[in-house]
């Protein structure tokens, strides 16, 4: 078989087959682009109605799964090799993602290619915008963390304690250098509670996702690829490492790079599948960039009783 120049190959009818069209929303969709992401679709195989049937576990037969997407700042990213304009570059010091304003000219060629839809047209400027992760919070411009690196906005303001963020090294060839102790690089590498989304797509997405337990498991392992039993397994049984990392979430807005663990007395044992699964109370304390601790909680909550002379108002 005799190889062609790919510039050839991309103009041959027998090459081009099967191609990725990409999909750009029509003007009106940007004005709820977020609607069906923020509704529930129905029951299980009965789209937009409620089912009063009882659900057994493992997997609900109605549920609803609110998914935070944001721009992953890929690794590889499609909307910059799409801009015809060279608009969009990618920060070598860290990697994050950014549009060009002054160059945009609102061709939408970032949205059309984009596989995760989120560089988004703004009629109204007629120009392109996405995600910024908050650039100068991480280069450490907000005077709260003292120059320290701190988590992006949405990471901070999040009420739910289920966001962390942080900054990992990478070699020369783009791979993560191995950093056992950063609470990100032990996540994703070691424990493998933490999944890219859609790693099919081939961009090599940064931002990591601890998939729910009840969902469906042919929609998660789509989502999330082949990892998505063994995920949830670590996670719903976490050990006794993983859980006290697991309490790092939310701990503190300095990127946190380092974590050491205090083991502490156990509180708590029992039985799964025959095997003993045990909860110590053990604390985790976090670093920032300059080695100072950012952070220091416990496996298990403090408690505080209110004196008999305030009332309580449950």
């Amino acid at each position: 078989m005799t190889a062609l120049p790919f510039f050839k190959a991309a103009h041959q009818a027998p090459q081009r087959e099967e191609v990725a069209l990409g999909y750009e929303p029509r003007d009106p969709e940007w004005s709820s682009p977020n609607f069906y992401e923020d509704a529930a679709a129905g029951g299980k195989d009965k789209r937009d109605k409620l089912t009063m049937e009882s659900a057994s576990l493992p997997e609900h037969g109605t549920w609803f799964f609110y998914l935070q997407r944001l721009c992953n700042h890929c690794a590889y990213p499609a909307c910059p090799a799409a801009c015809p304009r060279s608009a969009i570059y990618k920060r070598p010091e860290d990697g994050i993602v950014l549009i060009d304003q002054k160059r945009c000219r609102g061709y939408r060629k970032c949205v059309a290619q984009c596989p995760y839809k989120k560089p988004m047209f703004r009629p109204t400027t007629r120009v392109s915008e996405k995600c910024i992760a908050c650039y100068p919070r991480i280069e450490g411009a907000d005077p709260l963390t003292g120059g320290q690196p701190m988590e992006t906005r949405c990471m901070a303001a999040c009420v739910g304690k289920i966001r962390l963020q942080g900054l990992v090294r990478v070699d020369e060839r783009g791979q993560w250098v191995e950093d056992r102790t950063n609470p990100l690089y032990f996540l994703v590498k070691v424990a493998k509670v933490a999944l890219p989304l859609y790693p099919q797509f081939g961009t090599g997405p940064n931002g990591y996702y601890i998939p729910p337990r009840w969902a469906p498991r042919p929609y998660l392992r789509q989502m999330f690829g082949p990892g998505v039993d063994a995920a949830i397994e670590a996670y719903s049984f976490p050990s006794r490492e993983l859980m006290a990392v697991l309490q790092l979430f939310r701990a503190s807005q300095t990127i946190v790079f380092r974590y050491e663990i205090i083991e502490g007395d156990k509180v708590f044992e029992r039985t799964v599948d025959g095997k003993t699964w045990e909860i110590f109370n053990d604390t985790v304390i976090g670093y920032g960039q300059d080695g100072r601790e950012v952070a220091r909680v416990t496996v298990e909550e403090p408690r505080h009783e209110r004196p008999d002379k305030h009332y309580n108002s449950i």
